[in-house]
């Protein structure tokens, strides 16, 4: 199988750094896994690198749509199929770096043989949402599937609809149609970096997203919501962090204080779903992104692996 290399881990935990390095010292292409970055105009909110960063250290599937435009699981694993055959017909390392973790699973391993969506069907979900409360929705799919506790939150709208569709369209369970396959499409040095103090990952939460509001996210937001068919509403806008500066510059918000607290406990949140989902992921070799030199010790693994 083509061979891999796959650095993921939670947000902030400090996947670039190393993949920089890695990219400093041997001939890699790097391919984005992250769900936000592929959208252009976000920029400081998901922590993409700067433009001239970028243009040293070029990473595929970067600002590849519009933030009205939707990207499917479906649609990355194709992109990064082209990218990964790009990068072996060069004769370079495929490096995929980001902490999506559902991207990375349907690339290991194919996507689940889901139905696919129904607008019809979806729109009777919305309506009933609008009724009741998207709340209600998601406990009554709890009830109805209790293998999906934990994958997902109360307030991520387009999963709970998304469930509820497959539901309704098969007759079964949403978990029992998804991750069946288990044969693996590429061979992969699968590395999980993350702080090994869990207070440390939230001291770098909270430091980062004072630094995107220095750099003017809010500001960035604000260009975003003038764009006259983008809303809230969009998976995009969706997004921790532009979800909650959306509202805030919507509704004239409590305070900014209030605004940097919801952000970061939402990233937190990520954060530990992240990690929930990337201790399923096996083979995984886990390192601590604050160890005296991680780069070394990654890059050697990586090196061993890919040069076998």
């Amino acid at each position: 199988m083509t061979p891999i290399v796959i650095i993921s881990g939670p947000t902030a935990a400090g996947k670039t750094a190393l993949a920089l390095a890695l990219a400093d010292r041997h001939p890699v292409d790097l391919i984005n896994v992250d769900s936000a970055q592929v959208y252009r105009g976000m920029d400081i909110g998901t922590a993409k690198l700067e433009p001239q960063v970028l243009a040293d250290y070029p990473h595929a599937l970067i600002d590849i749509r519009d933030p009205e435009e939707t990207y499917s699981v479906a649609d990355f694993v194709a992109d990064a199929d082209v990218a990964i055959e790009k990068a072996h017909q060069a004769s370079r390392w495929p490096v995929l770096v980001g902490g999506t973790p559902l991207y990375i699973r349907a690339l290991l391993y194919g996507l689940d043989a889901l139905p696919s969506a129904d607008p019809t069907t979806r729109q009777a979900i919305a309506n009933r949402a609008e009724s009741v409360g998207w709340n209600r929705l998601y406990e009554e799919l709890m009830v109805i599937d209790p293998g999906l506790k934990g994958r997902f939150e109360a307030s991520d709208r387009q999963r709970i609809q998304r469930a509820f569709e497959i539901h309704q369209l098969t007759g079964k369970r949403p978990s029992e149609l998804m991750s069946h396959n288990r044969l693996p499409r590429y061979a992969s040095c699968r590395l999980v970096l993350t702080p090994h103090d869990r207070s440390v990952l939230h001291q770098r939460i909270a430091t980062r997203f004072d630094e995107m509001l220095e750099k003017g996210f809010l500001a960035e937001v604000a260009t975003l919501m003038k764009r006259p068919n983008l809303s809230a509403d969009h998976a995009s806008m969706k997004s921790v962090g532009y979800r909650q500066a959306w509202s805030y510059l919507a509704t004239g918000g409590d305070s900014l204080d209030s605004l940097r607290s919801s952000t970061v406990a939402a990233t937190r949140q990520l954060a530990k779903r992240q990690l929930t989902a990337l201790r399923k992921l096996s083979q995984a070799l886990w390192y601590d992104s604050e160890r005296v030199g991680l780069e070394d010790q990654a890059t050697e693994t990586i090196v061993r692996f890919m040069e076998r």
